[in-house]
């Protein structure tokens, strides 16, 4: 029996602007994929998304080879990506997010997904590690990857250095450009379930996860002309913080569709859109509220008073976050 319980929540980290010194930190990368915690219990396999999510039906390439290793008992933190000529490709992970099981097998057919492990929770013995400081896991990873996995199997050793310079490199680009960015973390912590402490984050660009609490229509024509974005504060509520308008044709399409099925009142629970300014038209102010459910990835260059400065840039839909995980501290 597994002693901690599925779903459980991983261990986050805090957004800064730049890595941390000191020899009481280790460096990992941050990988463009799905972050993942991996459940095995005999011949059972239980693969979950960072909200707790169950991930198995959209890669059952991944199940299978958690299912192949040799330790039958284990929980196992990573992430989920998927090569496609030699680069990790976020849109695969996007395109495995769909209803129909034919079109997953299709998917995996054409491009198999790997999970890189950085974290060992729940040992071959099916002993709990959480307790124990970061050091120590890491060191008994090491020996579990060693037994287990393969350099070059699906599932494999992320890498790890005492290193600040090393780390640095890899977030110039250091000829990897599949990191997202460089985690930090303490080696004397133990594992935080659900918590933000002692891990830190820095990525390559600044980028916020957003709810979608709104839209407004095109000036002309009926098409979006921007989303309305939010963030949740410290009391649950739900405060508009900036707007992104800027999409290719592969992002519009269905777009409306998708935002239209979710118009719901009140949209913002906490400051909501301001009405028309004198540059607006009557139908450019108008505004669409939506129920909580879409989660977008923008990138933005500055905030003021709690508000993204300027136009954000769409980067990326976010079926893997939960709304509520959409919180001002990234901001902040």
């Amino acid at each position: 029996m597994i002693p901690i319980p599925y779903p459980y929540p991983p261990m986050e980290a805090e957004s800064v602007d730049e890595l941390p010194s000191g020899r009481e930190w280790v460096f990992e990368p941050k990988w463009d994929g799905f972050r993942c915690l991996a459940f095995r219990d005999g011949a059972e396999v239980r693969i979950q998304s960072k909200a707790g999510k169950p991930l198995a039906r959209y890669f059952p390439d991944v199940v299978e080879e958690l299912l192949a290793l040799e330790a039958r008992r284990f929980v196992l933190d990573g992430e989920i990506v998927i090569p496609v000529n030699g680069r990790l490709s976020f849109d695969e992970l996007l395109l495995r997010v769909h209803p129909a099981e034919s079109r997953v097998r299709s998917l995996v057919e054409a491009h198999r997904a790997r999970l890189l492990v950085f974290d060992l929770l729940v040992d071959e013995r099916g002993k709990s590690l959480v307790k124990l400081p970061l050091a120590e896991r890491r060191k008994r990873l090491e020996a579990f990857a060693a037994e287990h996995l393969s350099p070059r199997g699906a599932v494999r050793l992320s890498r790890v250095t005492r290193s600040r310079a090393t780390a640095v490199k890899w977030l110039a680009g250091g000829g990897d450009g599949d990191l997202d960015g460089v985690i930090a973390k303490l080696v004397d912590e133990p594992y935080r379930s659900g918590e933000r402490e002692g891990m830190v984050k820095v990525k390559r660009q600044r980028t916020a996860d957003c709810v979608v609490g709104g839209f407004r229509y095109a000036t002309r024509g009926r098409e979006v002309g921007s989303l309305l974005l939010g963030l949740y504060d410290a009391d649950g509520l739900l405060h508009h913080v900036g707007f992104c308008s800027s999409f290719d044709a592969k992002v519009r399409k269905g777009m409306l569709e998708k935002l239209e099925a979710l118009v719901q009142a009140p949209g913002f629970t906490g400051k909501a859109p301001g009405g028309p300014s004198r540059w607006s038209t009557e139908r450019s102010a108008e505004w669409k509220p939506l129920a909580p459910k879409l989660v977008v990835e923008v990138g933005y260059d500055h905030v003021s008073g709690g508000r993204f400065r300027h136009g954000t840039r769409f980067l990326r839909w976010r079926p893997d976050k939960a709304p509520r995980q959409c919180t001002l501290e990234q901001i902040g």
